[in-house]
């Protein structure tokens, strides 16, 4: 393999895992149960039980681990809510933002100043993560989104609209990834 063709496959695997935050291509049921959530987040969501979960995968790469915590199987804004990934790999903040961004985007939430001004807040928020690191969003009904990195508050996105597009990324019926919907929600 030439130096060019190494260079090209190294990025082509870089901008996968960036774009399995959001999305993957391959789904399984996750084998193993969700560690308790962090106090910090379960003070938020007091009612919040794990109604399922998945692993996401990407060209079989495991990516991470993810589990959707609610008062039941259904997602509603209406309620507080966790969505908590256990990451399998390496990844840059930025690329986790960027990649979200083209997700809400293609859900079709939000005008371009939203989209904007979402995107910078979240490459603000979004840390770089490695292998066990953990990242965990939480639904706050009218208020926003808070976010947590190891059980760590890491910055809220106070907006109801940004939540909702968010959250959408994995929960929305018209994500682009509806088998991992159904793994998150305990419907499969």
């Amino acid at each position: 393999m030439s130096v060019t063709t190494r260079s090209l496959a190294r990025s082509a695997l870089a901008v996968g895992a960036a774009a399995a935050f959001a999305i993957g291509t391959a789904f399984a049921m996750s084998r193993s149960t969700p560690p308790p959530l962090p106090a910090s987040v379960a003070a938020l969501a007091p009612e919040a039980r794990p109604q399922g979960g998945g692993e996401l995968t990407y060209f079989g790469l495991s990516i991470y681990d993810g589990f959707y915590w609610g008062p039941g199987r259904s997602f509603s804004l209406s309620q507080p809510f966790a969505l908590d990934l256990h990451y399998h790999r390496t990844l840059k903040g930025n690329g986790i933002a960027e990649r979200s961004m083209d997700e809400i985007r293609r859900l079709g939430i939000g005008s371009p100043d939203e989209h904007s001004r979402w995107l910078a807040a979240m490459q603000r928020l979004f840390p770089d993560v490695r292998r066990g690191d953990r990242l965990t969003g939480v639904n706050l009904p009218g208020h926003g989104a808070k976010f947590f990195h190891n059980g760590t508050p890491i910055g809220e996105i106070a907006e109801p609209s940004f939540a909702r597009a968010f959250f959408g990324i994995w929960l929305d019926p018209k994500t682009s990834r509806p088998d991992f919907r159904k793994l998150l929600l305990g419907e499969r």
